[in-house]
């Protein structure tokens, strides 16, 4: 819980607003408060600030060395792994490394390979922060050491520093908070010369998660925990339509129930207040909501289906070409043909959106699991007529997202200023979605339907691929339309399809972008979630077509992608490809780049004689570049394999007459414990710079196990959820 004082002034607020902005962000610290959070949320007294050479680090009396890490830890490993570079280069001790979120500061924190966006998302932070934390803590080293050499009179290169200690031949030692002071009085250095690997001490190495002992003794700080005096929890009540209005409401009736205090209208819909969220439920349930429908969305995934299948036999725009495909097709020895479906997916995080606003005339803070800062900065001061700085964000903890809270119009955030702005911010108010109003009014990974043609030459060669792709823009009207899409082509919508790694002399890929009212935006590892299924799944089929081994034939087409090669070989290798299985069991192998990082996965199932299958072993070889933090990369590909089989063997948001059939997890099924496959991790040693693992694991897992059951059955199946035919 983080306690707050009953009453403060506006100028006290605003006056620990502009404190939150300085870093003091994972504990909202007011005047008369007993805590701040630190250490990843838990809630201790701290020394104050000695030493901060740089926005990411602080190193105060006490010792502590506290990293203020840009980017939202939501499970992925941030708090842990972006640390650990900063600790290296500093010759930390891995003990008094502390974590908090950064600030909405994107002149201090963007994201380095966004421009001027400061974020979390597309697998970009360790990416994006490895060589640019490691230069800050090879900065604050040479400064402590610098001020160790002042003070004692030695030369600078005589001083070694060791887990937190500086250290000279003489006999002087000092820990960093005795030279903290001295240290801010030196400059800071031009450059700074970053380790060899081979000096590495933590990076490679196993350290322990900054996160568990917090998240296991409950320390941890979500959303959920914050407390604010006078707080009320809001719940919205949305319209059951796509594109439908509120037309009229009768208040009293929720006004009746013990604990609602208020009830507001905002262009979302009717906001129900209450002193506890079972008051706000029950107050929601009993508003008398009347809805304008007349603009409201009322088709069936079926009949887009059946449209988007219609688009999928025309050509669309141009995203690739390679050669003459449609020639090279027509004349090919062999031809094969194949249509897949996707559904629409939901990001089914397990922690419901959520956050706290306290608005007081031109400052405002938030507490919230923040994933795109500057966007959600921008929107909220839009909203209360702010300018974006008076919007102070706390980053907490996210019990995932899956990129849903990465949401470019901001909504449950721009819905909460609204509510605040609503009750002219006379109370702090946190605003609580539930999971059905998420699941059934929310954002969706996009319909898609894939139509794909391949030639083959008489020796059973691949000359000719043709790709057609069909399905929504996820960043069509959203700030993010101009750097992504050119010439009509969505990026987001042929990724994993435009740069297909293997050698055809012969390809076309093409896309049509299509419009409808269902919203939709980023899902774990975006485009790839189809492309990857598609073209490996089509990949099988050519090579049975071609009478050759899966493994083998890939071999053949990827000789110009030594690191596609690297994965499908260790892979295959450490699943025993080629080696028999008993009765019943069978292999499938799929391999597949997405944000520079390059993953191959073997599935290993059993079909029963009753159509029943189960996923009983995948092998993942997984090629990041330099694995900062193994045990952190080994969870994010078991974790990644065990979101992708939830979609895989059950997801599906489906309309009917415009309304989502789905609404929690009894209808939306997340993948049980028991039908968690055992799961094999192989990382490829590498020294080239590290590239994302929060969503590589993702893409390969459906394919392969779709081609593993394609072995043992002898169907391909070609639409998800995977269903055998009995």
């Amino acid at each position: 819980m983080v306690t707050q004082p009953k009453k403060i002034s506006r100028r006290a607020f605003l006056q620990a607003g502009a404190a939150a902005g300085l870093g003091l962000t994972l504990g909202f610290y007011l005047p008369a408060a007993d805590a701040q959070h630190t250490g990843g949320g838990r809630r201790t007294r701290s020394a104050p600030a000695v030493f901060a050479p740089n926005a990411f680090i602080r190193i105060g009396s006490d010792d502590s060395v506290t990293v203020i890490v840009k980017h939202l830890e939501m499970g992925q490993g941030t708090y842990t792994g972006l640390p650990t570079l900063v600790a290296e280069e500093l010759d930390a001790d891995w003990g008094q490394v502390r974590v908090e979120g950064a600030p909405a500061d994107a002149a201090s924190y963007n994201n380095l390979l966004w421009g001027a966006v400061q974020g979390t998302g597309g697998s970009t932070a360790m990416a994006n922060s490895y060589e640019q934390l490691r230069h800050a803590g090879a900065a604050a080293r040479a400064m402590l050491v610098a001020a160790a050499a002042q003070a004692w009179g030695v030369p600078a290169a005589q001083i070694s520093v060791s887990q937190g200690v500086l250290s000279h031949a003489s006999g002087r030692r000092a820990r960093f908070g005795d030279m903290a002071a001295r240290a801010t009085k030196v400059p800071l250095p031009r450059e700074v010369k970053l380790k060899h690997p081979s000096q590495f001490k933590l990076i490679g190495k196993h350290v322990p998660r900054k996160d568990s002992r917090d998240k296991i003794t409950g320390a941890a700080v979500f959303t959920s925990d914050v407390r604010l005096a006078g707080m009320l929890t809001a719940l919205v009540a949305h319209p059951p339509l796509f594109g439908a209005k509120v037309r009229s409401y009768d208040a009293a009736r929720a006004k009746a129930v013990t604990g609602v205090v208020d009830v507001v209208q905002i262009p979302s819909g009717v906001a129900v207040l209450a002193t506890n969220h079972w008051a706000a439920q029950k107050g929601r349930e009993a508003l008398a909501v009347q809805w304008d429908e007349t603009a409201a969305y009322r088709g069936s995934t079926r009949q887009l289906t059946e449209e988007y299948r219609a688009l999928a036999g025309k050509t669309g725009a141009i995203a690739h070409a390679r050669g003459d495909a449609q020639t090279t097709y027509a004349r090919a020895a062999k031809r094969l043909e194949a249509v897949f479906e996707f559904p629409y997916l939901a990001h089914a995080a397990m922690e419901p959106l959520n956050c706290v606003m306290h608005w007081q005339g031109d400052g405002c803070v938030v507490w919230n699991g923040e994933q795109l800062l500057t966007v959600d900065q921008a929107n909220i001061a839009a909203v209360l007529g702010v300018m974006p700085e008076r919007v102070k964000l706390n980053m907490l903890y996210a019990g995932g997202s899956f990129g849903r809270r990465a949401n470019p119009n901001s909504d449950y955030l721009v819905e909460a200023a609204h509510i605040v702005k609503a009750v002219q911010g006379r109370v702090p108010i946190k605003l609580q979605w539930t999971r059905e109003d998420d699941m059934q009014g929310g954002y969706y990974r996009p319909l898609y339907v894939h139509a794909l043609r391949a030639g083959l030459d008489e020796k059973g060669a691949l000359i000719a691929w043709m790709h057609t792709i069909v399905g929504q823009s996820i960043v069509a009207g959203t700030a993010f339309e101009s750097g992504l899409v050119k010439n009509g082509i969505d990026a987001t919508s042929v990724e994993g399809a435009v740069n297909l790694p293997y050698d055809i002399p012969h390809r076309v890929v093409d896309l049509h972008t299509t419009r409808n009212a269902v919203p939709v935006q980023w899902w774990r590892s975006v485009g790839s979630t189809h492309t990857a299924y598609s073209t490996e799944c089509f990949i099988d089929e050519i090579a049975a077509a071609a009478g050759q081994d899966p493994v083998a034939f890939r071999r053949t087409l990827l000789g110009k992608h030594p690191r596609h090669l690297g994965v499908l070989n260790l892979a295959a290798a450490k699943a025993g490809w080629g080696r028999p299985l008993p009765k019943g069991r069978a292999r499938g192998i799929a391999v597949h780049e997405s944000f520079n990082s390059y993953a191959a996965q073997v599935a290993e199932v059993s079909v029963d004689a009753r159509g029943g299958f189960r996923v009983e072993r995948v092998v993942c070889a997984i090629d990041c570049g330099v694995a900062v933090n193994p045990d952190v990369v080994r969870a994010q590909m078991e974790g990644g394999i065990g979101y992708g089989l939830s979609a895989a063997l059950h997801g599906a948001i489906t309309l009917q007459d415009g309304r989502v059939e789905q609404s929690n997890f009894h209808d939306y099924l997340p993948l049980r414990i028991d039908e968690m496959p055992r799961i094999e991790v192989h990382i490829v040693p590498s020294h080239e710079k590290p590239t994302g693992v929060g969503e590589p694991g993702v893409p390969p897992i459906a394919p392969a196990v779709a081609n593993a059951l394609a072995s043992a059955t002898g169907q391909r199946l070609r639409s998800l959820p995977l269903r055998l035919k009995t």
